[in-house]
Order: C-alpha cells, then structure tokens, then sequence
C-alpha cells in the first residue's frame, strides 16, 4: 500500500470543524462501530462497536450490584393497557410506541406494547411480589433492548431500537427513594468522568422536561465537540404516582396499608455517540483507556527480520498478564496505514517495534491523546510505563473535557446575552421565573432547551433571563442532540 493510500485513509472523514454531523456519521461507518439496519432508524452494532458495549455495561454492572441492586428480566411485550394506567407515561410515550397486532394474519384480542420503558411491566410484578415492609427494598436493574419509533434517527444518539440499562427501585419511605435517586445520580455522573472521561453537569430538570410520569427527574448532561448538549443519563424520582396506578402497596409495622416509593434511572448505547463526539478530532476515535477494546496495538516493523515477531509476542504476553487489552498488528498491510488505521480507531496506545529498535532494547511509544508525540522506551520497562501511560492518557482526557466544557460555559443575564452565547456553541446558566412559556419562547426563538438546574441554587434577587419576573431557578440552556 502506497504512502497516497495512506493518506487517503484518513481523508475519507469529513472535517470536524466543517461539518460535524458529516465526520460523526463517517467516523461510526469507517471504524467499524455501526452499519445501518434494514428497518429505518435500526443499527446494526458492529464488534468494534459492541465490545465498547461491553466494557461500558461491565463497570457498571460491577457499580450496581456493589451498591446492592441485583439484575433480573422482564418481557419486551406487554399489555396496551398497561402503558394506559398512569396518564402522564402513556401521554409521554404514545408518539413513539411500537404495537403489535396480529400474529400472522389473526388479529390479536389486545394489542402488545413493544418495550420502550418498563416502568408498567415492572410495576404490575411488584404489585404481586411486594406485601410486606420485609419486602422491602427491592433494588432490580435490567440490561435490555428498548424500542421507541424516532422521527429522526443517528447512529447511537437517536435509534428506533437501542440497548440499556433500567433500574428500578421500590422504597418504604420518600426519604429513602429520594436519596436512591440521587445516589444513582451520583454514580452515573463518576462513571461519566473517571471511566468515560467526559465531565458533565448534574442537577434536576424542568417539570417540562421531566420523565413522564415522574415527580422530578435528575440528570447529567455532557457537552460535545461542537458545542450541543447530549443527555448523557437520567434518574427518576416517581413517587406513588405509579404505586397508585398499579395497586401497590405494603403492609407497614404499624399494621397499614401504605404505597411504595419508587425509583428509575437509565443509560444507553448513547454513551458511545458520547465517547465519539466528546473525544474524537479530525484523525478519527479518540477512546478512553477504561473502556477501549484494544488498550495497546503492537505494530511490528520490517516482520520478515529476525527477533521481531519473537519480541513482538514477548511484549504481547507481558502485557497481556498485567491485565492490558493488547493485539498484534499482523497484517500484510503497509506501516503507515497500520499507524492511520489503529489511530483512527482510537487504540490508546501503539508500540512499535522494528529491528533498529532491537539493538537499542526498546520500542517505540506513541498515545493517541496528544497527537505525534512518541518516545522511546526500554523493554525492560515496558509494562510500567504502558500501565502509567495509560492512566495519565485517562486522566490527560478528562482533564481536556473539562477544561472544554468550562470554556463554553457562560453566564447570560438578558436575552440578548442567552442568544450570544447560544450562537457561539456554549452552556448558559440562567436565573429563570421557572414556567414553561419562557422555556417554550427561549426553544422557538433559539432552538435551544432547558437542560437541568445545579444544586447550587443562590440567586442573589435575580431575574428571569426571558421576561424579567422574578427568578425562582438557575438553570441550564443550550442546544442538544
């Protein structure tokens, strides 16, 4: 393969800075992350893709199940009449609900939901498990598919079918579901930093822009490449209001009938449209060592000479046994395009490895993070200095993500300054009078929406960004995927 071929590989990617949506679509399709199904808004996750997946749902698999939840499953059909119980959630989903309504050509006797949340089907078994205050926590989560018929759809960000996790709590008391909420939030918001090294904003949203069906919703919203928003993940907050609806209820030690308190809280496969638009650049994936499928690429050069493959391996299983997720590069493919391609995909680190390199007992390093910056290390060294690497480059992510989302992250006092810094690809925090007539102008007239409200909430006697009555909030604007 020619050094031209080589160029031309990463030139296949429209530039980030011109046309963002253009390099996010082309950077799933040329590292091999998604294809496009053969139904509308369906993806295809590829095993590149997948493994990412994977990764994601281990840490948090391992973070719930430390905090006492435990995984179970639910059907993906249920009853129409389900979904119809609590007014608010059918409100809320019926735009986007998938029905099945006959089974070859005999119509059913009532339609089926196919699973877009399961707050009703969940509901309705603990109607049946739960009767006593001993019952009490009960702490499931469910990693499954969802599907919810999306107008306009992108790979990972916005999909008629996607996967996720749900969890899905009921509680003695509102203290307790309350701080399970926000314990959940909590945990979502650490993830996000220290394993997906993006930084994110936390706090409650809007009653506009709350979970159908929920008292209050909580989220942590990411901030992208470009400036929008991305709803990273969201806890829930649902009262009785399902209780009611589904007749759930416990006998308490004073010998009441009273209802739970109930939690939800969720993430996707959206995470992954996170890590790509968080991280990425004009080269392609930038992935975070905790969640990368390949940590380490070893790329041997010149193969066909003596002692590289051997060291090669050598280095392979070393690194292997410390627990690194390492490949080797054994194609017949040109260097170059080994470098461009494994740099695309956003491996962490490549080391290189040719015969001059062996005469000096070291190879050649080089992270993905900082672009063209290599050094030479012994191979005595090699294991330490890829472990140190990698956290640094983890850390040296995050660092960047943050330093990213407080520069585009402003103050508007006025309208005109809520416009300004809309236009210029930033968050502005606002003093809002809190109805949903200013939240509905500020979207029509800008495009943009209320994110979620921090927990700090001093105002010092502020006004309202939109119609200068008195503020009750500080809340966040900014345009969103």
């Amino acid at each position: 393969m020619s050094k031209q071929d080589d160029k031309k590989f990463v030139q296949e990617i429209a530039d980030i800075n011109l046309d963002f949506a253009q390099w996010y679509t082309d950077i799933v399709k040329k590292t091999d992350l998604a294809d496009y199904g053969p139904v509308k808004g369906t993806m295809i996750i590829k095993p590149y893709g997948y493994a990412i997946w994977e990764n994601i749902q281990a840490e948090l698999d391992k973070r719930f199940k430390a905090s006492g939840h435990v995984n179970a499953y639910f059907p993906m059909f249920f009853p129409l009449q389900y979904l119809q119980r609590e007014a608010e959630h059918v409100e809320g989903f019926a735009p986007e609900v998938a029905l099945v309504t006959h089974v070859g050509e005999t119509e059913l006797a009532e339609k089926l939901v196919v699973r877009p949340t399961s707050e009703t089907i969940i509901c309705e078994a603990y109607s049946k498990w739960i009767k006593s205050y001993r019952d009490l926590p009960v702490k499931i989560n469910q990693w499954a598919n969802v599907v919810r018929w999306e107008k306009t759809t992108r790979p990972f960000l916005r999909t008629t079918e996607f996967l996720w996790q749900e969890g899905h709590t009921a509680h003695s008391s509102q203290i307790e579901a309350e701080q399970e909420t926000l314990d959940m939030l909590k945990e979502y918001e650490d993830f996000a930093k220290t394993t997906l090294a993006i930084s994110v904003l936390t706090g409650k949203k809007s009653q506009k822009e709350k979970f159908a069906g929920a008292v209050d919703t909580y989220s942590i919203e990411a901030m992208m490449l470009d400036g929008k928003c991305l709803q990273a993940g969201t806890t829930h907050y649902l009262g009785t209001n399902f209780a009611k609806a589904f007749d759930i209820k416990y006998l308490d030690r004073d010998n009441q009938q009273k209802l739970v308190h109930q939690t939800s809280w969720g993430v996707s496969t959206r995470l992954i449209g996170a890590i790509i638009m968080a991280h990425g650049d004009n080269r392609g994936l930038a992935l975070p060592p905790a969640i990368a499928p390949i940590q380490v690429i070893i790329i041997p050069i010149a193969s066909h000479k003596a002692g590289v493959n051997d060291v090669c391996l050598d280095i392979f299983n070393k690194l292997k046994s410390a627990n690194i997720r390492v490949q080797i590069d054994n194609s017949d493919k040109s260097t170059g395009y080994k470098y461009n391609e494994w740099e695309m995909k956003g491996v962490p680190i490549q080391i290189a490895i040719g015969p001059n390199d062996l005469e000096l007992s070291q190879a050649i390093i080089k992270r993905r993070d900082i672009i063209d910056q290599k050094q030479a290390c012994q191979l005595s060294n090699i294991i330490q200095t890829t472990q140190n690497m990698l956290q640094d480059i983890q850390q040296n992510m995050l660092q960047k993500s943050q330093k990213h989302l407080e520069k585009h992250t402003v103050i508007a006092n006025n309208m005109q300054e809520l416009t300004q810094a809309i236009q210029n690809n930033n968050f502005a925090l606002c003093s809002w009078c809190g109805q949903s007539k200013c939240e509905d102008k500020i979207k029509e007239t800008l495009q943009a929406t209320t994110r979620n409200m921090p927990f700090d909430q001093h105002l010092n006697n502020s006004n309202c960004v939109c119609c200068s009555d008195k503020a009750k909030h500080k809340i966040y604007f900014a345009k969103a995927y």
